[in-house]
């Protein structure tokens, strides 16, 4: 895969003078911070990024977050604030609606959401206004929830209590904020989980129907943040519309693919989900924040996500990820996309051939799972010998984790970031062997009792420096932001 089809293209001279003039003034008030700035580029520059959920946003979409737009305020939407003197925040929210929609071909999309949680909760909250609180005000003969008497208020509010929430268990892949007790999502909702085929790893639709019919949720939430599998949306429609459920789609980890149209037909779940949410980073390259795209008799309750569940938008972010969708409708991102997916079966290629376990034996979308009890670790001591090495990952539960969601028994990798350095499938084949070389190095250090550190190891001598020279020579190669100099 050729640099040209996967890396951000810009002006180097240009960008160089913007960022430079930046943290002139910057530093005029408090230089720590402008240091701060500048060492955090040298540091992405000398590792191997290999986190799922990150990426590179091009300049042009870092800039466009520096502004003026940081100053308003524009609780509302589009022609219909709180506040006056919003025309040009309504400008670049619309554009970014737009350029939403037409990216993925929705008939509706929310853009205010300041991450993925957050465009979650607006989700969830528009199907329970939507499917609870909309019937009960018809009933009562009100239009609002103020004009509830007391008595259909309590009413209304035991309603809301008492719906239920299917999602993918975390140590399957699911995230938090699909159901998981301890987050906000699990204590909206009577909340229970669907796993994987204990032997596979893969989602069994069979089972998953079956749960649903028992459960009979009002929501069933698709989509993951570790499934290293494609979903296929269209049966997870059927199974929400047999028991009468809102199918929600959280496709924050793989919006790019979908954008890019990797993810097609019943995998793609634009055409199949009632509502969809999603991050606007990740395999987007977009800036970090959220937005939610929905079927049109969910678009009026999706726009009271402010003040339903938002507080006020933030127009600069809002203004950078109508660029970065801007960049995602031109024809090369759907190269990216492309390499971003086969980079990642590369990568899983190169670790299974030197030995290495994978969830589900491989890959169909961006990332990776490895189960490394198979070189004695837990995931909190790969992740930090691997960190010694200069290969940042991070440590995630696999199905059926004995480790528990803290130390965990994998690794999650993913090719977003490397893939926009320009990396192909020589270099993500010379990174499985990095990994493996340093996991195979590591042991875990004894505790005082003579047992074995689920936290403490020890990298056999040398390996972490060799692992960090041979990082630093595919590095070199491929540069992060090429052309641009803040010396």
């Amino acid at each position: 895969m050729t640099a040209a089809r996967t890396t951000h293209s810009f002006d180097g001279a240009a960008a160089s003078a913007a960022y430079r003039s930046a943290l002139e003034v910057i530093g005029a008030v408090e230089p720590r911070v402008a240091d701060a700035i500048g060492q955090e580029l040298t540091d992405q520059r000398g590792s191997l990024k290999l986190i799922a959920s990150e990426n590179y946003a091009s300049p042009a979409v870092l800039l466009t977050m520096g502004n003026w737009f940081s100053d308003k305020y524009a609780e509302g939407t589009a022609g219909h604030r709180f506040y006056a003197g919003c025309q040009n925040v309504d400008t670049v929210e619309a554009l970014a609606a737009e350029h939403a929609r037409e990216l993925f071909g929705a008939p509706y999309a929310y853009v205010q959401p300041h991450s993925g949680i957050d465009a979650n909760l607006v989700a969830f909250w528009a199907v329970l206004a939507q499917r609870v609180e909309l019937p009960a005000l018809q009933q009562a003969g009100a239009r609002h929830v103020n004009d509830l008497t007391d008595a259909d208020w309590a009413t209304l509010r035991r309603a809301l209590g008492d719906q239920r929430m299917l999602g993918m268990s975390l140590d399957a892949g699911g995230h938090l904020t699909h159901g998981f007790r301890p987050n906000i999502s699990g204590k909206m909702f009577e909340q229970s989980s669907y796993g994987t085929d204990p032997a596979t790893g893969l989602l069994d639709y069979a089972a998953v129907r079956a749960r649903a019919r028992e459960f009979r949720p009002l929501v069933l939430v698709a989509g993951y943040s570790a499934y290293p599998r494609r979903v296929d949306f269209a049966a997870m429609r059927e199974i929400a519309d047999e028991v009468g459920a809102t199918l929600v789609v959280d496709m924050a980890h793989f919006a790019g693919l979908v954008a890019g149209k990797v993810l097609t037909g019943d995998f793609d779940p634009v055409p199949h989900a009632h509502i969809v949410t999603s991050t606007s980073h990740k395999s987007l390259r977009g800036p970090r924040g959220g937005f939610v795209l929905a079927q049109p008799e969910f678009a009026d309750a999706v726009d009271r996500g402010c003040p339903m569940v938002l507080g006020g938008p933030l127009p600069h972010v809002m203004a950078a990820k109508a660029v970065a969708f801007a960049e995602a409708r031109r024809p090369e991102f759907a190269g990216y996309a492309q390499a971003v997916a086969d980079n990642a079966q590369g990568l899983a290629e190169g670790l299974t051939r030197r030995g290495a376990r994978l969830v589900t034996g491989g890959t169909d979308n961006h990332l990776v799972l490895v189960d490394v009890t198979g070189f004695g670790l837990t995931g909190r001591q790969a992740e930090s010998a691997l960190l010694d090495a200069g290969i940042v990952t991070n440590r995630n539960a696999v199905p059926a984790d004995a480790n528990g969601a803290w130390y965990t028994s994998g690794i999650r990798l993913g090719t977003p970031a490397l893939t926009s350095r320009g990396f192909g499938s020589g270099e993500f084949d010379r990174t499985a062997e990095l990994i493996v070389d340093v996991l195979s190095a590591t042991t875990p250090a004894a505790t005082r009792d003579g047992g074995a550190s689920q936290a403490k190891y020890v990298v056999a001598e040398g390996v972490a420096e060799r692992t960090r020279a041979a990082a630093a020579e595919l590095l070199a190669a491929h540069p992060l932001y090429p052309g641009l100099d803040l010396a």
